[in-house]
């Protein structure tokens, strides 16, 4: 399937051992801001709302990078860009590490943050280097380590930063991104022999500006004020920006993003249902993470430390691992029009489950455990969707766009969760009241209730939809209108389509 590399000198299953821990460590590095943001604020003698930086300047690198990332590691450079974005992780993390002050935490989570467009260049090595019945398990399970690694990384920084000291998690970021740079040089294969295309200059720039103004806006709105002078002209800047990039996009010969893949329904089906999501699961995050360290002389709340804070989203983690188990299953059963939908419907019982249940400790640990069930369906089915719907020669950038799609929701979901809690936080309280978290849980119920509709409507008006292929299939799609098939030297050729039972 699609043009093939060389194999991996230390074989498959070392390879897939490298990239699921360069994944898992890119999430681990990701997580170190949000549960040590009180502890920086107060380490550093800045404000709360600039703590928060060394959680937003991650997301913003990161959103402008990972189309850069995706676009050259198309070509013959996947394995040098593979190998110094790791790098430059790892260099972040010494130095956020070292004790030189606040500018250099934040300057090192910056260099952090390159470490987001890893996940979708080992997304396009997964299927380039490996044969069908072992990519597609990798590629789902590669999708999940960027959730799984979450639900880790939060007990075990706050568990470091609790008992060693804040510097020592980021130290640990260090160790990891060490390791996860040793297992990629050792086991990735040499990608040379790939063609090579211009790089989009332009619509990297462009793009760039257009996503951290966004970002910048999602971020800093509760801080400036929703309908400040300042936040309104960046909008309308970045809003510009952006739709210069869509008419540039669609006319250059080499664009940054192929943006006439997502005409395809899959594709479009997989770029909106990962935006939605994206949304309601840092939503769930940041409210159960805040109502579980909220005193319980608020009226509600444990008064839990970072720790034990942490430890609630490690059922979020395991189930979420467990979904990439269950979703080969589901789909031999039944079909993926229907495990994507159905994993939105299980993240909106969790929502629900917090909306309605948070009396004890123990329902959150609940509701967190549901919620990585139904967050690792969906986003273990998601990749595959574009895997099988988009060129070989378009995975990385295919993938890194909807990685981008997923940062920018989570972004929002947490934006949005402090929106809501700040407008129930009565004038010279700190605290929001109860009834806040009431109301941003139902916006989270409306929220996955909106993706899976999505999942549902938008692939049945195409009236077929492309599942996850067997393992004696290439990808294919509806009615034969798209070609799928690869040939040796990466051309597409076209490919009937036989009768799919599964599609109903």
């Amino acid at each position: 399937m699609g043009t093939q590399l060389a194999p991996a000198t230390r074989g498959p299953r070392t390879l897939v051992a490298a990239l699921v821990f360069l994944g898992m460590a890119v999430a681990v590095v990701s997580s170190l801001g949000a549960p040590l943001i009180p502890r920086i604020a107060a380490a550093d003698h800045v404000s709360l709302s600039d703590a928060q930086w060394s959680l937003t300047i991650t997301l913003l690198v990161g959103a402008v990078a990972t189309p850069t990332m995706g676009r050259l590691g198309d070509g013959p450079r996947r394995r040098a860009v593979i190998l110094g974005a790791a790098a430059v992780m790892l260099a972040g993390s010494v130095l956020a590490a070292l004790q030189l002050g606040f500018g250099s935490l934040i300057a090192g989570r910056a260099l952090q943050g390159v470490g987001a467009g890893l996940t979708p260049l080992a997304i396009a090595t997964a299927r380039d280097c490996l044969p069908p019945d072992r990519s597609r398990p990798a590629v789902a399970l590669l999708s999940i380590t960027t959730v799984a690694g979450v639900g880790l990384g939060y007990p075990l920084t706050g568990l470091i930063a609790q008992s060693l000291g804040l510097h020592a998690a980021f130290w640990f970021g260090a160790a990891i991104s060490a390791a996860a740079l040793a297992g990629a040089a050792r086991a990735l294969p040499p990608t040379r022999h790939l063609t090579s295309h211009p790089l989009d200059v332009l619509g990297a720039v462009l793009f760039g500006a257009a996503l951290a103004g966004l970002l910048l806006v999602l971020s800093e709105g509760g801080t400036w004020g929703w309908t400040s002078p300042r936040l309104l002209g960046l909008t309308a800047a970045s809003l510009a920006a952006l739709a210069w990039w869509t008419v540039h996009e669609l006319r250059t010969s080499h664009p940054l993003v192929d943006l006439r893949l997502v005409k395809d329904r899959t594709v479009l089906t997989a770029d909106v249902t990962i935006l939605i999501a994206g949304i309601g699961m840092y939503l769930l995050m940041s409210l159960v993470t805040r109502f579980a360290q909220t005193p319980a002389t608020a009226g509600y709340g444990f008064g839990a430390s970072v720790a034990v804070t942490g430890l609630i989203l490690l059922p979020f983690s395991a189930a979420s691992i467990a979904a990439a188990k269950v979703v080969p299953v589901l789909t031999r059963h039944t079909s993926t029009r229907l495990v994507l939908p159905l994993g939105c419907a299980v993240a909106l019982v969790s929502m629900l489950s917090f909306a309605l249940a948070h009396s004890g400790l123990w329902e959150l640990f609940l509701a967190m455990g549901i919620a990585g069930l139904g967050v690792g369906c969906t986003f273990a089915v998601i990749p595959g969707l574009i895997v099988g719907s988009v060129p070989a020669h378009e995975t990385g950038s295919a993938i890194s766009f909807n990685q981008v799609l997923r940062c920018v929701g989570y972004s929002t979901g947490s934006a949005l969760s402090a929106t809501v809690l700040q407008a129930h936080t009565s004038a010279g309280h700190t605290l929001p009241s109860g009834d806040g978290y009431l109301i941003a849980a139902l916006i989270g119920c409306a929220i996955w209730t909106a993706a899976m509709m999505v999942a549902i409507v938008l692939p049945r008006r195409q009236g077929v939809v492309t599942d996850t292929p067997t393992r004696d299939e290439e990808p294919m799609v509806e009615n034969g209108s798209r070609e799928a098939a690869t040939a040796g030297d990466g051309a597409l050729a076209p490919r009937p389509v036989p009768d799919d039972r599964r599609t109903g």
